[in-house]
């Protein structure tokens, strides 16, 4: 029995296995994500879903499900499932799931009579190639499978609709066939391993509908093109595959293919690889560079959460190569020492704390780098942020006479808090935030460290005074003794106190202006009002602006993500500095803190972790269904538990 367990009871039923999903990525930003009934819940579920830079640069769905059928003796069992008006599921295939498994690659077993069949997918990497291999495990009869293509041909944020102009031609190919629905668009190849018959029966299905975009208040039905079936016969202890690919594929090669890319994936046979197995996914391997997708299924690269993550997804294997090429890939993006918070959209720079994060990343390479190194490399990218946050650039993003950044524009959410709500800032926290400003004393305090192992004496020159102002105005602006914490913002006078976790980013920085005692102080807050078994609250309940749960509206989203909804990503920074803090004394208690993210690998998108959970248990996943960061932030926390229980046991020895 492998690590991902599910309970095989509950397997047939829709409200246990609709609530489940399933994602595979191929590194080109492709992916095949549906859930473990195979009845797609989202108009972003697809088996074959495919980035087409030369058509509008979005991802598009192009295989959007397939029915297999078991035919014995004239008797057929569709073991598909589609939802149609009237909560009304047909086929119910999802009743004869007897078994899944979900360790390498998963596995479906379904059972119809005496007959078992076994189904296994894996998206082939760095290819548009979906491959579905089926292992006939048992059977008393002559055996027949059919296979029946729903065909989408859109963007991922549209929906296909019944239409005259959907070209239902094709041309055979080696053991199947080749289509193309729409101008613009690549051809499409399905084909089987052994040779097989194709019967087109070219037609539209109708009114399919997606419950989770019904939730969220979106459009919900959609019209999918079915060319026709593919039947093959198959016998007892025999494989068969089926391939959907965007290039002509050899069937001869399917069974080598599929061997080598199972043996390439890391199992998931434990906690810690299924979040490397899962971080790997997120690499996106673009025409301009290596970079990190920030979540699955919609979103693209988003330069804070990119470099908040890069750690945790490739240092911990020591993968410096994947790790400097996406850092590289994002400092190419600098103008006027910003970063454009995302990637596509250049005209965005509104995030005032991602080039201060690039800092923070290196602190991280430093542990496999000399000083020396990193300057070299990377020492010009480090002087233009500096100096264009200490004169001035875009957003009013600029330093104080006292030291200190101030980041305001009205309108304008500068911080990673960052959610409108009928285009006005839900949090805009104007003016001098805590975190950010924790991160500039960081930033120069460790860019002064490389440039002194360097021997920059212009460098040193003109920064070396710097960090003592910056510490004295940080500790007297944002400290408060009788309230044992730091202030979150400050604007024009103005004080906010409110309890967030951008106080917990400020003690977590590698270089700090604050005390252990503060430090300790800080925790206390995060522990009692933040902590939660899913990651940190964004705000204390106790807070009249909390809101602890949100509906599935976008926009209900969107209000509550910074009053309070949880992230995991958080966990790391709390974790060190509680590690930091406490040491020995505070391990079965950091420790503790992972149990919760164990128990989420079998549950919502399996084997890795949503974008946000509700801050009132029982802490519901929202949002995208697997986000890099959060990801990152557990395997940086796992890391630094097992590092601190190599220790102890050293000590103890």
């Amino acid at each position: 029995m492998g690590y991902l367990n599910f309970d095989k009871d509950k397997l047939v039923n829709l409200s246990y296995s609709l609530e489940r999903e399933i994602l595979r990525t191929n590194r080109g930003g492709a992916y095949s994500s549906t859930t473990l009934a195979g009845c797609n819940t989202r108009k972003y579920h697809g088996l074959l879903v495919v980035r087409l830079d030369e058509l509008d640069g979005g991802k598009h769905v192009l295989l959007s499900t397939l029915d297999e059928t078991i035919i014995q003796h004239d008797a057929q069992f569709n073991l598909g499932i589609h939802k149609f008006p009237g909560d009304f599921y047909q086929p119910k295939g999802h009743k004869y799931i007897r078994n899944f498994e979900f360790d390498t690659i998963q596995k479906h077993t379904y059972r119809v009579g005496g007959v078992v069949l076994t189904r296994t997918r894996l998206l082939v990497e760095h290819e548009n190639h979906l491959l579905v291999k089926y292992t006939l495990e048992e059977a008393n009869s002559p055996t027949k499978l059919r296979f029946k293509p729903f065909m989408a041909f859109r963007n991922v944020h549209a929906l296909s609709k019944a239409n005259l102009y959907a070209n239902s031609k094709y041309k055979t190919v080696e053991n199947g066939i080749k289509m193309n629905l729409y101008e613009g668009y690549p051809d499409f190849f399905m084909q089987l391993s052994k040779t097989c018959d194709f019967v087109p029966v070219p037609d539209w299905y109708k009114n399919i509908e997606y419950i989770k975009e019904q939730e969220r208040g979106y459009e919900f039905q959609e019209d999918l093109f079915v060319p026709g079936y593919f039947e093959v016969e198959i016998k007892k202890g025999e494989s068969v595959f089926f391939s959907a690919s965007t290039t002509e594929q050899k069937p001869a090669s399917f069974l080598k293919k599929y061997e080598n890319e199972k043996n390439s994936r890391i199992p998931r046979d434990s906690f810690i690889n299924c979040l490397l197995n899962s971080g790997k996914q997120f690499l996106w391997e673009r025409k301009d560079g290596i970079d990190l997708i920030a979540g699955y299924p919609w979103y693209e690269s988003i330069s804070r959460q990119t470099l908040t993550a890069l750690p945790g997804l490739f240092l911990r294997q020591g993968d410096l190569k994947n790790f400097e090429a996406v850092l590289q890939t994002n400092l190419k993006r600098l103008r006027n020492g910003l970063l454009p918070k995302y990637t596509g959209q250049e005209g965005f720079f509104d995030a005032a704390d991602a080039p201060l994060l690039v800092f923070c990343a290196l602190q991280k390479l430093a542990k496999f780098k000399s000083p020396k190194e990193i300057w070299t490399t990377y020492g010009l990218y480090l002087k233009e942020i500096l100096t264009h946050y200490r004169v001035g650039t875009d957003f009013n993003i600029r330093m104080l006479d006292n030291g200190l950044i101030s980041a305001k524009q009205e309108g304008v959410a500068l911080t990673w808090m960052d959610d409108y709500k009928d285009g006005i800032p839900v949090t805009q926290r104007g003016g001098l935030a805590v975190e950010i400003n924790a991160m500039w004393y960081n930033a120069v305090s460790f860019a002064l460290e490389l440039a002194n192992a360097s021997g920059d004496k212009a460098f040193i020159k003109e920064w070396k005074e710097l960090p003592a102002l910056i510490a004295e105005s940080f500790l007297s602006n944002f400290w408060c003794d009788e309230c044992g914490q730091l202030a979150d913002y400050i604007d024009e006078g103005y004080a906010d106190w409110s309890v967030r976790p951008n106080m917990l980013l400020a003690a977590s920085q590698e270089l700090s202006p604050l005390s252990r005692a503060q430090k300790k102080l800080i925790l206390s807050e995060v522990r009692n009002k933040l902590l939660t078994p899913a990651g940190i609250r964004t705000l204390s309940p106790e807070d009249t602006s909390y809101k602890g749960s949100s509906g599935e509206r976008e926009e209900d989203f969107s209000e509550a993500a910074h009053q309070g909804t949880v992230y995991p990503y958080l966990i790391y920074p709390f974790i060190k500095t509680y590690l930091e803090v406490h040491k020995a004394g505070g391990f079965s208690f950091a420790k503790n803190c992972l149990e919760g993210f164990k128990n989420e690998m079998s549950e919502n998108c399996i084997g890795t972790l949503s974008e946000a959970y509700e801050g009132n248990p029982p802490h519901t996943a929202k949002g995208s269904i697997s986000q890099a960061w959060n990801v990152a932030g557990v395997i940086m926390a796992y890391d630094l538990i097992e590092k601190f229980e190599e220790e102890i046991k050293l000590k103890a020895n």
